[in-house]
């Protein structure tokens, strides 16, 4: 967790922004005023715009970024934690000529402190579609002023030609987990919710809303053929057996045929430019 804000170093951002060397510069707007921004010291706050800022050739000038940021493997960016938490005064130590984050994801008092401090924020309206996706990487390379981003949702486009309806959709239950003590199910609105359509199946808690608390009496009401999770979510039960010890989760068909299927956090869920391998994988793994 980082600590509470402060816009004292304002000064050391703004000198830090006049360099000798030559750097490549994009339009934000701030209020009604178009300002032109520095790209070369980038705070990126969500982890599908960091994914879709490597894909465009400048991982490079990321400096920071938030816990979902998990991809490349090898992004060279300090990690500010989650971005609920990220302060201003940890963001402003970084010196960055600009932030990218979303519309969900930045707080309006992060917001303000930003502002107060001239540094340009991007914020970008996610949404958890193909279209939206494609939106948010059109949107990301139209600030950066790149025009290499057409193979980008190409690939989407190709990947999801591939995903072929079932003969019988599975009913998948996404479970997220921290611990046998934090249990929650992915409902509609979620973007578990819309990869499970999205990779041709039904989403077995669809009539519910956002995440809610996993209970026996969901699942004997759900009985999924398939139990969904991250990687890590799994782990943190001790794999599919400690996953059967939750009361309800070995009666229901995927319990029984210890039909559960994980993958990693971001991949399943970021909806950013690798959202159509994601949806393939998935598909892949429900078969």
């Amino acid at each position: 967790m980082k600590k509470f804000f402060s816009v004292l170093a304002l000064a050391i951002v703004v000198a830090s922004c006049n360099k000798k060397e030559e750097n490549k510069t994009t339009t934000t707007e701030t209020d009604t005023v178009a300002t032109e921004i520095k790209t070369d010291r980038i705070v990126s706050l969500n982890g599908a715009v960091t994914e879709t800022l490597a894909a465009l050739d400048v991982a490079g000038n990321i400096v920071g970024r938030d816990v979902t940021s998990t991809f490349p493997a090898d992004l060279k960016a300090t990690d500010l934690g989650h971005v609920r938490s990220i302060t201003a005064e940890s963001i402003l130590a970084l010196q960055p000529s600009v932030v990218f984050g979303t519309t969900k994801d930045v707080n309006p008092n992060l917001n303000e402190q930003l502002k107060k401090a001239n540094i340009p924020l991007v914020l970008i309206d996610q949404e958890y579609s193909i279209d939206g996706s494609k939106k948010l990487i059109t949107e990301v390379a139209t600030k950066l002023k790149k025009d290499n981003y057409q193979p980008l949702l190409d690939n989407i486009s190709n990947k999801m030609a591939n995903v072929k309806a079932f003969d019988k959709k599975p009913k998948v239950l996404f479970i997220y987990a921290r611990g046998a003590g934090n249990l929650m199910v992915a409902g509609a609105g979620t973007p578990l919710h819309s990869m499970i359509e999205l990779a041709g199946a039904e989403n077995a808690a669809a009539a519910l809303t956002d995440f809610k608390p996993l209970t026996p009496e969901a699942l004997l009401t759900t009985n999924p053929d398939v139990i969904l999770m991250f990687d890590k979510g799994l782990q943190s039960l001790g794999g599919v057996d400690g996953l059967l010890k939750i009361e309800g989760i070995a009666t229901t068909n995927a319990g029984k045929n210890k039909k559960v299927v994980t993958m990693d956090g971001q991949y399943l869920s970021g909806f950013g430019p690798r959202v159509g391998d994601a949806v393939v994988e998935l598909h892949n793994k429900l078969q």
